[in-house]
């Protein structure tokens, strides 16, 4: 059974021997929530703790979980002289990926092939071994571990797996602690580590009262450029010890929360207490399902048209050309398609100017290559066309400008370019507020040095969805 979730910090000052002691004094409150923590946890010991962690090798698209028999791992870099080592429950991890597995969900085993491959730096890193180091070693001695690396595949994913954990440790009989470990926003003043975004304050509160108030489905709620502008480490963590806590009843406490350093340090503890008859996990599904749904019925027919012209082409096949065109699109432009999957890019291809017959065929032509042939993505199968929406932009003709005054990243794209390298930008795109940021990520699209100058062009589109 799953005894209890616990929401903890993973900042290495607050370890003895690492942080000096006025910055210890600075964090005090932060330091006793975790001492509470290890004696909630020591009231009844688990015989395994489940660790979510959002450092050690992250994967985009797969739920990996460390597999070693003996797991290592060290706070040297941090100024300790010390290493760890905890075994592995290998019964129960073979069980999770065995569910995982056969609810279609992309869950591995991070064995020795794979570690050749991708050469992590140990499984027990400093999320890990932070918390651990609160816990005493009268009950933690004789605990088993298991540590789950960071996944950006989609919340809703994320949530089931934690889901799928509950599932293998009832079908195991093993008593098991939820550790999620994760800072909260990383830029809550000048000087923090991801400097200052007065979002930050605003994702902190908002996070802890959506977990005060037990409002669990509100997490799949959070605005995306918030979550961005956080600048935050531990939401997936939370995500995924909510989902081990699906169908529970939990008994939330919020021990403390600091921000003395920049960084949101929360502490916070769930604790079952009943079960409840309805899975969220379905709910979650069905709200995903509902809004793509939603979101297909208000498409523009430009839109639709893309849409089908992927979903025709990944299935061998193409679509003819519509008729009885709005006479605009009978017109020649620059068109990009833009593809997005759970609120993430999944592929995005263009033209500067038009190079069809007209912006019908420009369409068609950066649909598919959207869908088939952007370098950053894999191509888009048939299992993923439920999943995708589309917008499409109808460029209007770039005009140079002397300087970066003559930008709003809201009405106008930028094009950087410098020689034979050029990058692309569009406008209003979210989690992009600023010219300087609007033309760094052009002249890193074009592989131009950030600090070097470049000739500057904008252009305004026409945006459907």
């Amino acid at each position: 059974m799953i005894t209890i979730g616990v929401l903890v910090p993973h900042p290495p000052i607050i370890v003895p021997g690492i942080g000096q002691t006025g910055d210890r004094e600075q964090v005090s409150e932060t330091i006793n929530s975790m001492q509470e923590i290890d004696k909630l946890l020591g009231q009844e010991p688990p015989e395994t703790l489940v660790v979510f962690t959002p450092h050690g090798t992250v994967f985009s698209d797969a739920i990996v979980i460390y597999g070693d028999e003996i797991l290592k791992g060290d706070l040297h870099r941090f100024g300790l002289d010390k290493t760890w080592e905890c075994q592995s429950d290998l019964e129960l991890i073979d069980k999770i990926i065995e569910l995982g597995q056969a609810n279609h969900l992309p869950v591995l085993k991070f064995d020795q092939n794979m570690a050749k491959r991708y050469r992590p730096q140990g499984a027990l890193d400093h999320g890990v071994l932070v918390p651990f180091s609160f816990f005493s070693p009268e009950w933690v001695a004789k605990v088993k571990m298991i540590v789950i690396p960071l996944s950006y595949l989609p919340l809703e994913e994320l949530y089931q797996f934690g889901s799928i954990i509950q599932k293998a440790v009832t079908e195991i009989g093993r008593k098991v602690a939820i550790i999620a470990s994760g800072d909260l926003s990383h830029c809550l003043k000048p000087g923090a580590p991801a400097g200052y975004d007065p979002r930050g304050a605003e994702f902190d509160q908002k996070l802890l009262d959506i977990l005060r108030e037990s409002q669990f489905s509100e997490l799949f709620q959070m605005d995306p450029v918030l979550l961005e502008k956080a600048a935050e480490c531990g939401f997936r963590s939370i995500i995924m010890m909510m989902g081990t806590l699906d169908q529970m009843d939990v008994q939330v406490k919020v021990h403390s929360y600091q921000g003395t350093f920049g960084v949101g340090y929360g502490v916070a503890s769930f604790k079952p207490t009943g079960r409840k008859n309805r899975s969220m996990v379905e709910e979650i599904f069905e709200n995903r399902n509902r809004s793509i749904a939603d979101r297909r019925q208000k498409e523009s027919p430009i839109v639709g048209y893309a849409r089908q012209v992927v979903e025709t082409y990944i299935q061998g096949k193409l679509l003819d050309e519509p008729v009885g065109l709005d006479p605009f699109l009978t017109d020649k432009a620059g068109v990009f398609v833009s593809l997005k999957k759970h609120g993430q890019l999944r592929g995005c291809i263009g033209t500067t100017e038009p190079t069809q017959k007209n912006i019908v065929a420009e369409v068609q032509q950066n649909a598919v290559s959207a869908s088939t042939k952007d370098p950053r993505f894999d191509p888009v199968t048939i299992e993923e066309l439920g999943d995708l929406v589309y917008s499409v932009d109808i460029l209007k003709p770039a005009e140079p400008i002397e300087n970066m005054t003559k930008l709003d990243p809201e009405r106008y794209g930028v094009i950087v370019s410098q020689g034979y390298r050029r990058g692309l930008l569009l406008p209003n795109l979210e989690g992009i507020e600023t010219v300087e940021e609007q033309v760094a990520i052009a002249k890193q699209k074009a592989g131009i040095p950030e600090n070097e100058k470049v000739a500057l062009e904008r252009f305004e589109v026409v945006r459907y969805t």
